[in-house]
């Protein structure tokens, strides 16, 4: 078996035993439907394919036992897998002898409520959405925690398989976007207090499994694995679309970093600051003095790498950015005609789901509530510029002195106009957007159409995206062809 086939750890899928018997419902899956496993001895780089029956009563938690054996379930188990498990109502009674229904009326509430999530699994989630919505939240929570160990596993593999890497990254990115969308269906219809209550875990696993994902994507920020992954994987629905741009974000941002601690990147744009982009930005900041718009006005307290502990909270903000979606899922490639209402709402409600029902960070609510705010163009749209003219109506001589902030504080006490991560997330959020290969209804873009697109209709014509911030995604694409050629 290459290490293509090689799909899911065991350990992925039966976690610890819980009180509800989770663990012994997906035994009873395994051994019921036949799903053989696959065991790799390390040491002699040897395989065989046994049943799991036999290997289970041999030893009732084999695939925790430390030593030279690793147990994985093909791509074509774990798929009979989940179909099994995704039938599993949150009825059922877990006992030692297996599943038993419990005899529960189904009210006309849960009823509607079901087909709602129907509905929302056929629209822009992916039919893999189904089987996170037929498991409990604890069940969901359990999920994220095994994809953090095997990014874990993976990242102290030596010598690392790239290919098995890579999988992990955009099956693990996937899974934790769908799991937070499926919780948060159920928690909005909770008040705030309850749905903070019930998401908490939630919130902690993903944090925890954002920061393995994290540390293997900053390890090679030009893995072309990877790239040529999420465009295989692509399918056109929102998820992947959720997908990429998290797992783009985390690279440029790594790239980024790497630019500003490592190369001569910030004394080159001084120098060229004045000729290439000071009357750009003499627009955004008109009340300022000619002379006094510098590298330093742009980027409040100056241009710098991004510390660690704001990357993790950034990160989140980028996997949760389109959490809104679940109501606006066809605006973005469906046929019907583009109704800007429906457009801005997915921001609003993801502004409010993550601030109101979620224990995350505040960063991560203002970039899902901010990622279009096109630096307050009339064709953008947000809660920013909404607060920002309340704040004028009570202090009409107040002005922004800065374009963007890295820390929070000046974004809220408007000293600036813009939040970095949320002005990443714009170019990322567009350039996905027009050169996903897969989109149904449009023709996809080339990199070198959609670059030349994005400057003349998001810069040249109006200044929507950072100017500085797109010249640096460039170089970062452009490197990427490079590694990929």
């Amino acid at each position: 078996m290459t290490e293509k086939e090689i799909n899911i750890p065991i350990s992925r899928i039966l976690p610890l035993p819980d009180e509800k018997g989770t663990n012994k419902h997906y035994i009873d899956i395994i051994i019921n439907e036949d799903i053989p496993i696959v065991c790799i001895n390390k040491s002699a780089q040897k395989k065989r394919i046994m049943p799991f029956k036999a290997l289970y009563d041999n030893n009732e938690q084999f695939w925790q036992q430390k030593g030279n054996w690793e147990y994985y379930l093909t791509k074509e188990g774990f798929e009979t897998f989940k179909e099994k498990a995704a039938k599993k109502p949150d009825s059922w009674d877990f006992s030692t002898q297996g599943a038993v229904k419990k005899n529960v009326p189904v009210t006309k509430q849960e009823e509607e409520e079901g087909e709602l999530e129907e509905l929302e699994a056929e629209t822009g989630y992916g039919s893999d959405y189904k089987a996170f919505i037929g498991m409990s939240t604890v069940e969901k929570v359990a999920y994220l925690n095994n994809n953090k160990q095997r990014l874990n596993e993976l990242a102290s593999y030596r010598p690392k398989s790239e290919q098995l890497i890579t999988e992990a990254l955009v099956d693990t990115t996937k899974d934790a976007a769908l799991i937070n969308h499926a919780v948060l269906i159920d928690a909005i219809r909770l008040g705030d207090d309850e749905a903070k209550k019930i998401t908490d875990e939630l919130v902690v696993s993903t944090n925890e499994m954002v920061k393995s994902s994290v540390y293997l994507v900053s390890e090679d920020v030009f893995n072309n694995e990877l790239m040529n992954t999420l465009v295989q994987k692509s399918n056109g629905t929102i998820v992947q679309h959720m997908t990429r741009v998290y797992l783009n974000g985390l690279s440029f941002l790594a790239y980024y970093n790497n630019l500003c601690s490592k190369s001569s990147l910030i004394q080159k744009l001084r120098v060229s600051f004045a000729t290439r982009y000071r009357k750009l930005y003499q627009t955004l900041l008109p009340h300022i003095v000619e002379d006094d718009i510098i590298l330093e006005r742009v980027f409040l307290g100056g241009m710098r790498a991004v510390p660690l502990d704001l990357y993790f909270k950034w990160a989140v903000g980028f996997l949760v950015h389109d959490i809104g979606k679940a109501g606006a899922v066809e605006y973005h490639e469906g046929e019907a005609k583009y109704d800007r209402e429906v457009v801005i709402e997915h921001v609003k409600l993801g502004y409010q789901y993550i601030m109101n029902k979620t224990n995350y960070p505040m960063e991560a609510s203002l970039i899902a509530g901010y990622h279009h705010e096109y630096y307050g163009d009339p064709n953008g749209y947000g809660y920013f510029r909404a607060y920002l003219q309340e704040y004028k109506k009570q202090n009409p001589n107040a002005k922004q002195d800065y374009c963007i902030t890295y820390e929070l504080e000046p974004m809220l006490d408007y000293q600036a106009l813009a939040y970095f991560p949320a002005k990443v997330l714009e170019i990322i959020d567009v350039y996905d957007s027009v050169t996903d290969p897969h989109r149904a209804y449009r023709k996809s873009m080339t990199p070198e159409e959609a670059i030349s697109m994005m400057r003349e209709e998001f810069i040249e014509k109006q200044l929507k995206i950072d100017p500085i911030l797109f010249d640096i995604y460039i170089l970062y694409i452009r490197e990427q062809q490079k590694i990929r050629k």
